[in-house]
């Protein structure tokens, strides 16, 4: 990704990936509905994220 800092008070896609990972590592099974929710916000913030990273190094 992108070595640009994102704008305080957010995390950045590589960090936000990050978490995704160890939701998904910290399961090993099908997610229960409040990590399912926790798993969708995540992707929606890392989501933001990359086309924020995106639009700084255009």
């Amino acid at each position: 990704m992108s070595s640009t800092p994102p704008p305080s008070g957010l995390r950045s896609a590589d960090e936000l990936n990050e978490q995704i990972r160890a939701l998904l590592e910290r399961t090993r099974r099908r997610l229960a509905d409040a990590e399912r929710a926790e798993y969708d916000l995540l992707v929606a913030e890392w989501e933001a994220a990359v086309r924020g990273e995106m639009a700084a190094a255009a």
